[in-house]
């Protein structure tokens, strides 16, 4: 298996992980979980968000794959009146990276706000995708905070 940048990022900061593989046609993170043998919960699917508002960098959300993101959480927790879900299409135009294979450790310093649901704090490790699909990394939680800088609030349903 060639190396992602997440996974060089990573190496590079001597942080351990593991990846895992999985079908690549598949794109429901809760089906993905099950290949795992882990709780829909442990595995982070991420989503990109845009705020109406200028100014307001884009986001990568990262949410349990069991769990919906609240708009009107997220609104409130960054201090915006709207935020809309960016389309597939427009979410690949913006990372660079197809849709099931959006990794905010693939997308560090490129614009985007990085936040983190609450829930990961509840698992010692995540799954978060590796920068490509059929790849995920399964590393600590808390690593996964501190590598991406992300800011933790809750925002999942």
């Amino acid at each position: 298996m060639q190396k992602t940048l997440a996974m060089k990022l990573l190496t590079g900061k001597k942080i351990p992980y593991t990846p895992m593989t999985y079908p690549t046609e598949m794109r429901d993170a809760v089906a993905i979980a099950a290949v795992f043998g882990a709780p829909p919960g442990q595995v982070f699917k991420t989503l990109v968000v845009t705020a109406p508002a200028p100014g307001i960098k884009p986001m990568l959300v990262m949410v349990p794959a069991d769990r919906q993101l609240d708009l009107k959480k997220l609104a409130k927790a960054v201090g915006v009146k709207k935020l809309k879900m960016a389309t597939h299409a427009e979410a690949e135009k913006m990372t660079g990276l197809q849709v099931g294979g959006i990794s905010p450790l693939a997308l560090l310093n490129r614009g985007f706000a990085i936040y983190l649901d609450a829930f990961s704090r509840e698992w010692d490790e995540v799954f978060i995708s590796a920068g490509q699909r059929g790849i995920n990394l399964r590393l600590s939680a808390r690593d996964l905070e501190k590598v991406t800088r992300a800011r933790v609030v809750d925002v999942a349903d």
